[in-house]
């Protein structure tokens, strides 16, 4: 399991590099629509995916070197996660994302993806509380 949760770490971060270098280059090729209002939307979280790489670095490093504070950085990855995912659904449900083609099925897989990753990672840190403290197993 640690190798799993050290696998999409690195997936997360590579996607979080990527979809921010598409959105600043060719966002029409991301953009679930394309009004002033979802851009602005969408603008509001550079920062806070900012934060969430950062964190999953951090993590990625702690967990390899078997640093106590892996915990600390994987259950800050997960609540990251779980609140930028529950931005994203509420803002899709409330404006019919979800239901505008390609664009829509790419923002439910975003939002899938981000709950499932989020709770692997809290459920591995919580389960696994005591032997990361240590800096073992």
């Amino acid at each position: 399991m640690r190798r799993l949760v050290i696998g999409m770490l690195v997936v997360a971060i590579a996607l979080d590099v990527a979809y921010w270098t598409i959105w600043s280059a060719r966002r029409d090729w991301i953009a679930s629509e394309h009004t002033q209002a979802y851009y602005d939307f969408e603008n509001a979280f550079p920062l806070a995916d900012l934060w969430l790489g950062v964190a999953c670095v951090l993590a990625l490093v702690t967990l390899v070197r078997r640093r106590p504070s892996a915990l600390l950085w994987l259950i800050a990855v997960g609540a990251a996660g779980l609140y930028l995912g529950s931005m994203d659904l509420l803002y899709d449900l409330e404006h019919g994302i979800f239901g505008k083609g390609g664009g829509g099925a790419f923002e439910a897989v975003i939002v899938a993806v981000t709950w499932v990753f989020s709770i692997t990672v809290l459920r591995f840190a919580w389960t696994r509380r005591t032997e990361l403290l240590a800096g073992s197993g």
